[in-house]
């Protein structure tokens, strides 16, 4: 099979179920999925493996010519159209269940996938080629009347299919006469009529993702855009423990040949706050119950110690990092990396991108289940953490492997930890305890304001007594540490513009790290820039840079970690969690309100 160049450009669209994901190019074929959850084995790894040795599911059109993809309006269910020269074609339409069933969330592992004729009589193959153990190990297959088995060592997988087995088997092309059916999921069997299954949980799933999206509060303008963000976002939440994964993809480079590869199928608590952040901020806060879950896990087993930056999906504290070397990797651009060597790093700021998670809790009287005092105490141990190590080095935001630092952004989230307690303490008419991290915010906040300014530059550096400048800076104005309009502030982001920016986009810091000065832009921080031109007074340049932006994601409306600033193409894991929220962010920021309209 040929290179496709839809991987290439990341042109990618994202099925899921809040239990795992798959990853769909452009002409239909399912490139990446992991099972039984989001950091579990490839079975479909095409995104990895360019050769011909790649495991993947196409429906290969005859003849092809174009193809086109869109997702069904408001939902997670994705269409791609596949054309033959003759004008003929089929459309697939994919989608993991998710609805509604007794009273809880229906959510199993299956992928479900249909095949409908657009017109003539097309002629299709399909080329159903799972592996195991990261493409490693071969399946023995087994077959039934109407199904399809293929057993691994560690898992079973069985496709119950409509169509004609000795085809699939065979990778024969066949006249599609009739719609077709694909239910892919463990090895059980079904309870009903194949056909009957698929055309129903595909009602049931779209009514699901359309009142899901009607709850939404969105913002006057980009409101598809951000209804397609908050998808992916919802997506993004392993259900079962509440977890938030940061992607759903491993070693997509941030840059060409960079080397800059890692895994990030893991749930790392500062990723994860945003997440939170940006769905609250269109009132969808059943996510952060969910994620609260997971974090309480976290809070309580630390005992106020050394909390880890990222943890796996099920609370793994373990994530040893080990390269593949029998994977090609992206386009060819190895290494491929398992596991993430940044679970072993000190990172101060989780302490406070953990409370900021959770404060909202104690002030929203929507939600089931409000914390209250057993849960701020809880807190309090990680905010006593927060105070002991705020101004000692560490491995930062970005994660820096061999350099440590006391760095602004860690201090910066240290001092949210304890400004938020406070908050929080009020909220319980505890005023003791308010005063208490009142006063220590404010010792941080002077160490801060002394000790990361750096006159030369008229900014505030990356590391206490620094000079580098760092775009993480601007979080200063989002986290309330700062007036947007203090003359510093704005300062800073002159500085950050002409030193980090490339027209529209911005980097992550000037100073050369583990493997040198990097690449691309990072588009979180060419996010964090619009949200904080927008608090300055700046909005006709935050609408523009915000325009641009809007046109870097891909045809259906998704983003990656990273931005090539002179091709244009997208870099880095995908879809990327930070990227999806800075667009929310965003959008909600610059929004014209409704009452300029109604």
């Amino acid at each position: 099979m040929k290179a496709n160049t839809s991987i290439q450009n990341l042109n990618l669209g994202v099925i899921g179920n809040c239990g795992f994901s798959a990853l769909v190019d452009e002409r239909g074929s399912i490139v990446w999925c992991c099972l039984p959850r989001f950091d579990g084995d490839p079975v479909f790894n095409g995104l990895l493996d360019p050769s011909e040795n790649a495991s993947l599911w196409a429906f290969e059109l005859e003849e092809f010519e174009r193809s086109e993809h869109h997702y069904e309006p408001n939902t997670a269910i994705l269409h791609t159209r596949l054309y033959d020269r003759q004008g003929q074609g089929i459309e697939i339409t994919d989608f993991a269940p998710r609805f509604w069933s007794r009273g809880r969330t229906f959510r199993p592992l299956t992928l479900i996938r249909r095949v409908r004729v657009l017109g003539g009589t097309p002629r299709m193959r399909v080329v159903l080629r799972p592996k195991f153990d990261w493409g490693r190990h071969k399946p023995d297959v087994t077959r039934g009347s109407t199904h399809i088995r293929f057993v691994g060592t560690a898992q079973t997988l069985r496709v119950n299919t409509d169509a004609p087995i000795d085809y699939i088997l065979s990778e024969t092309f066949f006249v599609v006469d009739r719609p077709l059916n694909f239910i892919m999921g463990p090895d059980e069997t079904l309870t009903g009529g194949i056909e009957e299954t698929a055309r129903s949980f595909e009602q049931d799933t779209a009514a699901y993702w359309r009142n899901w999206s009607r709850a939404l509060a969105v913002p006057l303008e980009w409101q598809d855009a951000v209804i397609r963000a908050a998808i992916t976002l919802k997506m993004s939440l392993f259900e079962d423990t509440g977890a938030i994964i940061a992607a759903m993809t491993t070693s997509i480079p941030e840059a060409a040949n960079s080397g800059r590869n890692w895994d990030y199928r893991y749930c790392w608590l500062r990723d994860a706050f945003f997440v939170v952040r940006a769905l609250n901020s269109i009132s969808e806060v059943a996510t952060m119950e969910e994620y609260l879950r997971w974090l309480t896990n976290v809070i309580v087993r630390s005992r106020g110690g050394h909390i880890q930056p990222l943890y796996g999906v099920g609370q793994e504290e373990q994530l040893p990092e080990a390269i593949l070397e029998h994977l090609p990797g992206y386009r060819g651009m190895g290494p491929v990396r398992v596991g993430n060597q940044a679970a072993e790093h000190f990172q101060h700021d989780v302490y406070g991108n953990i409370v900021l998670g959770a404060a909202q809790a104690f002030h929203d009287h929507r939600l089931l289940r409000r914390a209250g005092r057993a849960e701020f105490a809880s807190l309090e141990a990680v905010g006593e953490q927060a105070f002991r190590i705020y101004d000692t080095p560490d491995a930062g935001m970005w994660e820096l492997r061999t350099r440590a630092r006391i760095h602004t952004s860690s201090a910066l989230m240290s001092w949210a930890a304890c400004d938020r307690l406070a908050k929080v303490a009020s909220t319980l008419g505890l005023k003791d305890r308010s005063n208490y991290w009142a006063e220590r915010a404010h010792t941080i906040r002077e160490r801060i304001l002394r000790e990361a300014w750096n006159e030369q530059r008229k900014a505030f550096a990356e590391s206490f007594g620094g000079r580098d400048l760092d775009a993480s800076a601007l979080l200063m104005a989002e986290v309330n540490f700062i007036d947007p309009r203090d003359p510093r502030f704005v300062s800073t982001v002159d500085a950050l513009e002409t030193t980090l920016c490339d027209g529209p986009y911005m980097r992550r810091y000037e100073a050369a790290d583990d493997f040198g000065k990097p690449e691309t832009a990072f588009n979180v921080c060419t996010f964090w820039r619009i949200d904080a031109l927008a608090r300055i007074g700046r909005k006709p340049q935050a609408r523009e840079i915000f325009e641009v932006m809007l046109k870097c994601r891909n045809p259906l409306g998704l983003l990656s970690e990273d931005m090539h600033a002179e091709t244009g193409e997208m870099w880095g894991n995908f879809p990327q969690t930070y990227s999806m929220v800075g667009l929310i962010n965003a959008a909600v920021r610059l929004s014209a309100p409704w009452d300029t309209v109604i």
